[in-house]
């Protein structure tokens, strides 16, 4: 399974909510809120409250499933919403808490975290977990230091994953053609409306929604962009490491195809009632060998994200985005190096013949092995030029129709995620892997505590992670990340190329000088990363 965002739960709670509503006898007042489906208890915590596990829809099992996502139903009395809900059915990973497969269909809550004290339209960031669009939850991201240190209210999501979210095969058009191919970005539309319905009465601002994710949160972010029926339901996006591609139904249709013939149903004379039969884990167990994305169709998903943002047919509004400076170096480890094979000289030139086509014998020139000191360090330089390229255009196709701040976050010297870190503490081979950079999903720890786990950052990154946190809220709050308190981070224009570069200082442990973030706007981002190269291929 992918590592992208996947987590552990945090100490607030380690069961699911799916007993009925609880009556409570003498609730503590502001942690009571009457929602349209009924009240709900949350907890206090030191310095914000918490509220988990509440319904946005309701459960898509059975007969429901691969339909778009339905009104959650209303309860009497008080609802314990102290503990998170179930996750959605995924494969087992290698990060912490996600050793067991999942199959829990009834998983469609949202967690709300406000500040304590009094709130009156408060900004409201709702976050989007990343996953691989296949894994992951909205409990693995931990908002408590953000929403301590600015006052926001942040809301994380659960949302359908792999084929119980992305099935698309002719049968699920014929009964209802919106939502075949994209039920999971169905399920975020419909929790932004439960926001906009309901966050006034946290003390959030409805009309003041900045949208946010990482990896396939940040995609689904600009997915949402591209959505007509997502209009009107936010203010703000910020995409971390996600790129902006829907591939198109018939691809969909592929991949829907070898998963019903993988799960034994091809041949039946019914084909949805025979997948509608199977239990969650046969699901679970097919999609590891024929797995299943989103795919465009319906009249919420018309339109190519890609090219939404190139002819300005999307959502206008301000946007954030950016990447980590070795965004691939994860994913060559985890290929190759974790299972205990690296990458030979033949893989590579393999690798690079099926990813680049007629371009390959130009990759391979620029890249030659003999510039390298594993075919590995090769393929990862490969992948982030190639990479970098891609997001280089998406931030300069969305410049030209909205504000456009673009980043990147290269603080190399980070400790890894979570599941990495861990991994280096039990293993030579992560301890002394070249992953070159921060990696994939290394930026999410500097703003939420993320997979439940505090990494030992030293005092200069946590003055980065500050200084992060402080952009973001600017961001939140006025659509800009300047602000008191922080450098200048100006728009972004295709003309400069420059960006904001993410880093901690490095200041000596016995150094008077008090920690400090050195994040400055540079233009260095096309040439460290070989990007004239990439425009020479006309990609």
């Amino acid at each position: 399974m992918s590592v992208l965002g996947l987590g552990l739960l945090s100490p607030i709670a380690v069961h699911a909510l799916k007993s009925p509503p609880a009556q409570g006898s003498s609730p503590s007042s502001s942690l009571v809120v009457t929602t349209a489906t009924g009240k709900v208890k949350g907890e206090a915590q030191t310095g914000y409250d918490a509220w988990l596990g509440i319904p946005y829809a309701a459960t898509p099992a059975a007969a429901h499933r691969w339909t778009a996502p339905r009104p959650a139903s209303a309860w009497s009395g008080i609802r314990d919403a102290t503990r998170f809900g179930d996750r959605c059915a995924q494969a087992s990973g290698w990060d912490p808490g996600y050793e067991k497969t999942i199959t829990t269909e009834d998983c469609l809550d949202l967690n709300v975290y406000a500040p304590q004290g009094s709130r009156d339209d408060t900004p409201v960031v709702v976050w989007i977990h990343g996953g691989g669009f296949s894994g992951g939850a909205g409990q693995d991201t931990n908002p408590r230091k953000f929403v301590q240190q600015t006052g926001a209210i942040v809301v994380t999501v659960n949302y359908r994953l792999g084929p119980l979210g992305y099935l698309n095969l002719p049968q699920l058009r014929a009964e209802n053609a919106n939502g075949a191919g994209n039920y999971g970005l169905l399920d975020q539309q419909t929790a932004l409306r439960w926001v906009r319905s309901n966050i006034g009465r946290f003390g959030g601002d409805a009309g003041n929604v900045t949208i946010a994710g990482q990896s396939a949160g940040g995609s689904s972010v600009c997915d949402q962009l591209a959505s007509p029926t997502a209009k009107g339901l936010f203010a703000r996006a910020v995409i971390m490491s996600g790129g902006c591609a829907l591939q198109p139904a018939a691809a969909g249709e592929t991949q829907s195809q070898a998963f019903v013939k993988e799960i034994g149903c091809a041949t039946a004379s019914d084909v949805l009632a025979c997948l509608r039969a199977k239990p969650a884990a046969a699901i679970v167990a097919a999609q590891l060998k024929a797995p299943v994305r989103p795919s465009l169709g319906g009249t919420a998903f018309p339109v190519d994200p890609g090219t939404a943002v190139q002819t300005g047919n999307f959502t206008k509004v301000p946007v954030m985005l950016g990447q980590t400076n070795s965004e691939r170096g994860l994913f060559t480890f985890q290929t190759y190096d974790y299972l205990g094979t690296p990458m030979t000289a033949d893989q590579y030139t393999q690798a690079v013949k099926s990813t680049y086509g007629t371009n390959a014998d130009k990759v391979l020139a620029e890249y030659p092995l003999s510039a390298y000191p594993t075919p590995g360090q090769a393929w990862t330089a490969v992948q982030n030029g190639s990479t970098s390229y891609d997001r280089q255009q998406l931030m300069a196709r969305l410049s030209r129709w909205v504000p456009t701040y673009a980043y990147e976050f290269a603080e190399s010297d980070t400790p890894h995620f979570t599941s990495i870190y861990r991994l280096q503490q039990q293993s030579a081979t992560a301890r002394d892997f070249p992953f070159g950079g921060a990696i994939h999903v290394d930026d999410l720890g500097y703003i939420w505590d993320y997979l439940g786990q505090t990494l030992p950052y030293d005092d200069d990154q946590l003055e980065l992670s500050r200084q992060m946190i402080t952009f973001w809220d600017h961001f939140a709050t006025t659509g800009t990340p300047n602000g008191p308190g922080t450098p200048a981070w100006p728009k972004y224009s295709a003309k400069t190329g420059e960006l904001m570069s993410l880093k901690a200082c490095d200041t000596a442990p016995s150094s008077n000088k008090p920690p400090a973030a050195c994040s400055k706007v540079t233009g260095d981002f096309a040439q460290e990363h070989d990007l004239d190269f990439w425009r020479s291929l006309g990609s």
